[in-house]
């Protein structure tokens, strides 16, 4: 694990401007998978749509000045269930649809044998993306542990009785995934994490008791899945943890501020830097971000959710704000999520989205060039 630099400028991840991974799908690829879908091409064809749209996009990235660069996760439909439904042992289930648009897929996974990571094809999508990103740094994005826990709780299995095998199977399952991606070249890998979202809302926290369950024993228990998956991580390799509220098609559906899971989440959760969902009011304040230790904080000030830019003065106070509890030079910037969680995407154009990544770039450069008291 990485120790904060001195100093205002950052020459390893999480950068001072910075990306949470997802981009828009560009139509290319939304018609090869319909056509793939519908029997027309080859995954071989599909494959090769995907190429030519993922080395556009790194060239689009690297254009922009980005220091880190992403696929955009042009390969999946979703941004959690593809990886999921890569591990040994899962199985894609439909999910009921009552009160769901019909339009909108309901899908999960459900275990149905022992999981393990086996030769997962992320590993060699990470591969194309390490090639073509040359000089700057390649960022794999997948599920937290944590997540795929909450996910198979909901859906149930057959397989496993024992709660404690289970745990101890999930993490089996990420340290491997770490290691194979560390081989592959990975040096920057981020957790991606909708389980805090809910356990910050006052109406799921009711729910999940309802249920029986106790949100703080989860909490703790899910800081404990992190912590062991990522133990064995090599010094070089930074591990971030992206909180996020939900994001399929600009929608959302927890609101409730970080107090509830603060002491345990940034107190004890042992990644190198926390990417968190501060775009609007949902997300509370900033002052539980007094439990952060050495961790960077990479604000998401900048929403993607919808194409209208905010103030580069306000975002500039918001920093400032957040700066009372984490010292500025561990604090970077980037957009609230990715900006396809899905395939769907969310509701804003293509010149919207490179607008937003622009004014993160603009901030940060404006920022980490004045000293903190310039801010305040």
């Amino acid at each position: 694990m990485q120790s904060p630099l001195t100093g205002t400028k950052r020459n390893t991840p999480p950068f001072r401007c910075d990306i949470v991974g997802s981009y828009l799908r560009p139509e290319s690829i939304r018609d090869a998978r319909f056509q793939y879908e519908s029997g027309e091409i080859s995954a071989d064809q599909l494959r090769t749509i995907e190429d030519e749209e993922i080395t556009r996009l790194v060239q689009q990235q690297k254009n922009m000045g980005l220091q880190t660069i992403s696929d955009g996760e042009f390969r999946r439909t979703w941004w959690h269930l593809d990886f999921f439904l890569g591990i040994q042992g899962t199985q894609k289930i439909g999910l009921p649809t009552a009160g769901i648009d019909n339009r909108n897929r309901a899908e999960s996974f459900r275990i149905v044998d022992k999981i393990s990571f086996g030769d997962h094809p992320m590993v060699e999508h990470f591969r194309y993306l390490q090639q073509l990103a040359g000089d700057r740094t390649a960022k794999m994005t997948i599920p937290s542990p944590a997540l795929f826990h909450f996910v198979e709780n909901y859906n149930g299995n057959e397989v496993y009785s024992d709660q404690e095998e289970l745990y101890r199977d999930i993490i089996h399952v990420y340290q491997t995934a770490i290691k194979a991606f560390y081989d592959a070249g990975c040096r920057y890998l981020q957790l991606d994490d909708t389980t805090w979202g809910t356990l910050c809302s006052s109406r799921h926290r009711m729910l999940l008791r309802n249920r029986g369950q106790d949100p703080d024993q989860l909490a703790s228990d899910y800081v404990r899945l992190i912590n062991e998956s990522i133990e064995h991580c090599p010094e070089d390799m930074t591990i971030a943890l992206h909180v996020c509220r939900g994001n399929f098609r600009s929608t959302w559906f927890a609101a409730g501020g970080y107090e509830p899971v603060a002491e345990e989440l940034f107190g004890k959760t042992q990644v190198d830097a926390f990417f968190l969902e501060y775009d609007n009011e949902r997300a509370g304040d900033f002052q539980p971000l007094r439990y952060i230790k050495n961790q960077f904080v990479v604000l998401g000030l900048v929403t993607t959710k919808h194409g209208g830019l905010e103030s580069k003065e306000v975002l500039k106070q918001r920093i400032a704000e957040a700066s009372q509890y984490v010292p500025l030079d561990q604090l970077c910037l980037s957009t609230q999520c990715g900006f396809a969680s899905t395939e769907e995407g969310n509701m804003l154009t293509e010149e919207e989205q490179w607008n937003k990544i622009r004014l993160v770039i603009d901030t940060a450069n404006e920022v980490w060039t004045q000293t903190p008291a310039a801010l305040l």
